[in-house]
């Protein structure tokens, strides 16, 4: 196997420090369109906020037209909406996107564009009965607290997300929002070289994690001949493990690459599944399978575009997902952008011969 790829862990600081919950991406759309600067042939925001750029091909075919491969990254993330305030800052709020409330109170929090900081408040146990601690306090008794200046600052509609700083330490990347920061991390690397015989149609899109909108919407005008899912899948590899009876969202740390086999919103096209198996057992390059069970990627929405696309996901795992702070390791995004760049590289109309099985 070649020396793994640097990845931009600077720019997956930047990303994971932004709030861009489902339907308020513009701080990651701004940073995306940023560094976009230069790297693509075409780049332009569609009418729910994707960002879509256009990288032809430099080396044309013999005969017929450049592959037109879609790589789509979602730019949102879980989080919360105010919705009404109770006076002295205290702000009711909903839960967007799947999002654990037994893990909510005492979060910190930032809300709207200039990151007001907050806390996600509760009474304390203190004042609470023993019958009330056995259970998981309910959405509509707790509240976004930003302070007896917080009325001036925020309304309702503003958006809420989790108030934690990324960190390495060693071999080890921490942060808010992995899901998916580390995609669209990948998706711009990716555009830094991209492969000379291909079409990259790259889809940064948004309200991936409110059912697959934006990816529905940018599948549609791009048109593309293939697709893949960049995304970040959840780990279960906490103890106890059993080999045999965990056959649901099986992938692991330090396992490489997850290559999806089915989700809830897809069965992957088995000839883009062959291709990237053989990509990574050419070039040495450790990959895992995400075991068919539950939740989903954009792959879900594109590959029911227009006439149909083929289709597959490709992630990196990582633990604790939709909570507030997500942990993954370093060298499995560094295989995972190893595995596209090498499968990339092979990637010709053959692939995609004789019927899908």
């Amino acid at each position: 196997m070649a020396p793994l790829p640097r990845p931009p862990l600077l720019l997956l600081e930047k990303l994971c420090h932004a709030l861009a919950v489902s339907g308020d991406e513009s701080e990651v759309r701004a940073i995306v369109q940023q560094e976009l600067a230069g790297r693509a042939d075409e780049v332009r925001v569609d009418a729910l906020g994707n960002v879509l750029a256009i990288k032809r091909a430099t080396v044309r075919p013999t005969s017929g037209a450049p592959l037109r491969l879609m790589l789509a990254a979602h730019m949102d993330e879980v989080g919360f909406m105010l919705v009404a305030e109770d006076g002295d800052g205290l702000f009711r709020f909903e839960t967007i996107g799947n999002v654990d409330v037994r893990q909510l109170p005492g979060r910190a929090v930032i809300v709207g564009s200039e990151h007001i900081p907050g806390v996600i408040g509760a009474r304390p146990i203190h004042l609470t009965t023993a019958e009330e601690r056995q259970k998981t306090i309910p959405l509509d008794a707790l509240r976004i607290d930003l302070g007896p200046e917080g009325s001036k600052k925020a309304q309702a509609g503003d958006r809420a997300t989790f108030a934690t700083r990324f960190q390495r330490h060693g071999a080890v990347i921490m942060g808010k929002a992995l899901d998916n920061r580390l995609g669209v991390a990948l998706l711009l690397e990716l555009l830094r070289t991209p492969p000379p015989h291909l079409d990259l149609l790259a889809a940064f899109t948004v309200q991936e994690e409110i059912g697959l909108r934006g990816a529905q919407v940018a599948a549609y005008a791009l048109e593309p001949d293939l697709a893949i899912a960049l995304d970040a899948t959840p780990a279960n590899d906490l103890p106890p493990w059993d080999e045999e009876e965990n056959t649901s969202y099986n992938t692991r740390l330090g396992c490489g690459p997850a290559i999806y086999l089915a989700d809830s919103a897809t069965l992957a096209d088995p000839r883009l599944v062959r291709w990237l198996v053989e990509t990574a057992e050419a070039e040495k390059i450790p990959y895992q399978f995400r075991q068919p069970g539950g939740g989903g990627t954009d792959a879900g929405a594109i590959h029911k575009s227009r006439h149909g696309v083929p289709s597959v996901s490709l992630s990196v795992p990582h633990r604790y997902s939709h909570t507030a702070l997500s942990l993954a390791r370093l060298e499995d995004w560094q295989h995972t952008l190893a595995l596209l760049r090498a499968a990339l590289a092979r990637l010709t109309p053959q692939v995609l011969a004789g019927e899908r099985g």
